[in-house]
């Protein structure tokens, strides 16, 4: 690589971003696709590209210029710059969207699941191949190009990547608020599992055999609440001072029921295939949540 990187327009740059985050993709959907069995599209983006790497792959080049004639140098470089770079947009993701869409806790020295060392180690050893093997022959076809139709291509590719932007961020939003919904709505059934157990204690039901572990998932909650709810009804005659709670309380499930129901049906095709394009993806918050919303993608 030489200082004519000082030299590239903006056209340029974007043409190496577009280049390069298509690269990633090729790379990161064959890897997933291979250890899934199946085809992957993998990323956040419906299109063939992920931004994350042709982001990457510009900060590697900028973190070098200063110090590419020492190979040393440029690996330290790239392993703090293109880290830096993954660390800034896990965290920025993931409390827009409460979800993670890459995770690597179960990996060693990680560092909030959001980066780690083998992955840091991984971007030096990138930043090495791409600055002195695949960088040079990119930019001779990148700078090959007539300026008019490197104009006209790099324009016609963002217009694709901001619809495809503006689509994948609507549905990552969507399953954000599905999320939600589906945690307040277990917890909800959680407080009218609560009251419905002192009602069948005072009917003198024996509930120590219906096991009070605590219900992970809305359809789990949504179950026990309504066989709770089904044993009552065969007690109305013994619960006479609770009779208007326990209407209260099978109109607030059938409620939650119906709004389980329309969340989960509202949830798009768009919605589906990010769900299954990040098979990794991870919320601490809404973990089983996620979990059933995965489940529901995968059958949809």
């Amino acid at each position: 690589m030489h200082h004519a990187i000082f030299t590239y327009d903006t056209t340029d740059w974007l043409l190496f971003f577009y280049l390069y985050s298509f690269l990633g993709w090729v790379f990161e959907s064959t890897y997933v696709s291979l250890r899934k069995g199946r085809p992957v599209n993998r990323g956040f983006l419906r299109g063939p590209i992920l931004p994350l790497y042709g982001s990457g792959a510009l900060v590697m080049l900028l973190v070098s210029i200063p110090v590419e004639k020492s190979a040393v140098l440029v690996y330290i470089a790239g392993c703090i710059g293109a880290t830096a770079l993954e660390y800034v947009t896990g965290v920025t993701m993931e409390r827009l969207f409460k979800v993670r869409y890459w995770d690597y806790s179960n990996q060693k020295f990680n560092f909030q699941g959001q980066i780690c060392l083998s992955s840091t180690l991984a971007w030096g050893g990138l930043t090495l191949l791409m600055v002195y093997v695949i960088h040079r022959p990119i930019e001779r076809v990148v700078l090959a190009l007539p300026y008019q139709a490197a104009s006209i291509l790099s324009h016609m590719i963002t217009f694709v990547f901001a619809i495809d932007g503006t689509l994948s961020v609507r549905a990552a939003l969507e399953v954000r608020d599905m999320l939600v919904s589906m945690e307040d709505i277990k917890e909800k059934l959680e407080m009218m599992q609560r009251r419905a157990d002192v009602i069948l204690a005072y009917a003198q039901e024996d509930i120590r055999e219906r096991g009070q572990a605590r219900i992970q998932r809305v359809k789990g909650a949504m179950e026990q609440m309504e066989a709770t709810m089904e044993s009552l009804e065969q007690r109305r005659g013994t619960l006479a001072p609770y009779q208007e709670e326990l209407d209260s309380l099978g109109k607030k499930l059938a409620a939650l029921k119906e709004r389980a129901v329309q969340s989960q049906a509202a949830m798009s095709g768009l919605s589906r295939s990010l769900l299954r394009g990040n098979p990794t993806a991870v919320s601490q918050r809404f973990r089983d949540a996620l979990a059933e919303l995965k489940e529901k993608a995968e059958l949809g």
